[in-house]
């Protein structure tokens, strides 16, 4: 066992007392040594629940003669740090979560891990790091938080962001403000719909890195315990027999993740983590692959924001296994952490309550959810989520209102300066340029709220998987490196065809030129840790990893 490098032998008799230290016994010394990774916090609805999660998974690690070994690990919630400088450090905090777990697993020579988290960096950080180390390992994930309803309408924490533009629209006063305010986030757990955090505990599934059903049970229920108490007894029988993640995760199994992404409607944010996550394998995934997949996917199901329904429905359908039964022609037959196979465990998938999921020959959108986008305005590719825009916004051609930073385009937004018609362009938003690439609901939320149905944004930042709407992310290169979105000026027509995977700038090349020998890149004085991430990030076409 790996732990025997810190608790065999006579020159590691300090070693031994240091355990003993821990209240570990002589028996136990002969046991695997487990990490748990615990994200578990009180500033993330998504981890306010994770010590009881965690606690179940170490029962279920001692229940099977192991020994766990909890740590912490950090965990930022993405709302909460919205619309302010404090979204800077969430996308660079996958990485040092990422590093924070190899630091304490390799220090401490651990047999096998257990990663215990929710949320939207955490669980891409905690895949980084299970793939890097590659020792036996299994992702527990929070679950999804449950909605509740006001007025009849079941309300999430988009509704929250979006109430904003509903009070500066007339829409809502300040008793009906509260009222969002109260119950758009009642219970603990991920938010409610299909958002980065959701989606990446369903491609976790999907990849084969947790047990059937862990990404859709709801968090605080009791089937998340037990779970987890099987994931705690299942890492135990991993190292005994020396399963580890790569022996079992590999490219096919990416692509399946990527075929999901796209039968759901996902995130636009997977596009950067599962780059990031493969990497760490060795393995590339192009932006051209997520566009091939996305042509012959279907999309099989609308959940918030591209419709009312959260990922408690999806639950009530089936979960993942559901989905992979439903298209399971689409999905390669590959081995999971559990000892089953993708398509045995699809094979005995059932309906709960209702069925929200489609038949592949009745689908939602005959492509799928997410579509990359090039052309003049984005040389290597942008990301929007097309599964969440009408019908009448897939092709459009408005008037440029350009503005360096997210909060100059919100107060435009929310002052009435953006008509129909418009195209709202934020720029030095992306991994390098903000640095950190922030997510902006607000805006995306206050053209929402405001009522506003034919105005576009383009960013080179990236969005929040709450974002509804022809919303243009990931745009590179970006502005900070001397992408062409740095050349855009107020009043240029910008022309977005998605389903030709089209967006361009109505301007040619001589002018392009012309402007770029003028340009100049704007200074950003950095400190600390986002001056090292500044220096070392990629391009968000790479999955922003660092390099």
């Amino acid at each position: 066992m790996r732990s025997d490098e810190v608790k065999k032998g006579i020159e590691r008799t300090a070693h031994r007392a240091l355990l003993k230290a821990l209240g570990i016994t002589d028996e136990e010394m002969n046991k695997p040594f487990i990490g748990v990774a615990n994200a578990y916090n009180t500033i993330v609805p998504g981890h306010m629940m994770l010590d009881k999660v965690t606690q179940a998974v170490k029962e279920g690690i001692y229940s099977a003669g192991g020994v766990p070994f909890e740590f912490g690990v950090i965990g930022i919630c993405d709302g909460i740090a919205m619309g302010h400088e404090g979204m800077r450090f969430a996308l660079p905090s996958r990485e040092i979560i990422a590093d924070s777990i190899e630091a304490m697993v390799e220090a401490h020579k651990f047999d096998g891990l257990v990663v215990v988290g929710a949320c939207d960096k955490i669980i891409p950080g905690m895949l980084m790091a299970v793939l890097r180390l590659n020792i036996p390992a299994i992702v527990v994930t929070g679950g999804p938080m449950l909605a509740e309803k006001v007025k009849d309408q079941v309300v999430t924490i988009k509704t929250a962001f979006e109430a904003a533009g509903m009070y500066k629209a007339g829409e809502l006063d300040d008793a009906g403000l509260k009222l969002y305010e109260d119950y758009c986030a009642p219970y603990c757990g991920s938010c409610q719909g299909l958002y980065t955090a959701n989606t990446m505990q369903i491609l976790t599934e999907t990849l084969g890195l947790s047990m059937p059903y862990c990404s859709t049970s709801p968090c605080g229920s009791s089937r998340k315990l037990r779970i987890a108490k099987e994931s705690g007894k299942r890492v135990v029988e991993l190292v005994k027999n020396d399963i580890k993640p790569r022996d079992f995760v590999n490219e096919e199994s990416f692509k399946n993740a990527i075929t999901m992404d796209m039968l759901i409607g996902g995130s636009t944010n997977t596009v950067l983590h599962l780059p990031a996550i493969a990497i760490e394998m060795g393995i590339k995934l192009d932006l051209d692959l997520f566009d091939e997949i996305s042509k012959k996917t279907p999309h099989l199901v609308a959940i918030d924001p591209a419709s009312s329904y959260t990922i408690a429905d999806l639950d009530e359908s089936g979960g993942v296994p559901m989905l992979i039964k439903k298209a399971i022609d689409l999905f390669s037959n590959e081995m999971t952490v559990s000892g089953f196979k993708l398509h045995e465990i699809a094979e005995k998938a059932f309906v709960r309550g209702k069925d929200i999921i489609n038949d592949v020959d009745n689908p939602i959108h005959k492509e799928g959810g997410i579509a990359i986008l090039k052309g003049n305005l984005a040389e290597r590719g942008a990301v929007i989520k097309a599964a969440a825009v009408e019908e009448n916004m897939m092709r459009f051609e408005g008037t440029a209102k350009v503005y360096d930073s997210e909060q100059e385009a919100l107060k435009a937004i929310l002052d009435g300066k953006i008509e129909e018609g418009d195209v709202v362009v934020i720029r030095y938003m992306g991994p390098k340029g903000a640095p950190g690439m922030p997510e902006m609901l607000l805006p995306t939320a206050a053209i929402a709220g405001m009522g506003l149905e034919r105005v576009a944004l383009i960013t080179d930042g990236r969005f929040s998987g709450a974002t509804h709407g022809p919303c243009i992310g990931h745009v590179a290169p970006e502005a900070a490196v001397g992408g062409n979105i740095a050349l855009v000026k107020e009043g240029d027509i910008i022309s977005i065809d998605i389903p030709a995977r089209k967006v361009e700038v109505k301007l040619d090349d001589e002018e392009l030129k012309e402007r770029r020998e003028k340009w100049k890149p704007k200074e950003v004085k950095l400190t600390g840790y986002l001056a090292k991430y500044a220096k070392l990030v990629s391009g968000a076409d790479e999955g922003a990893i660092l390099t």
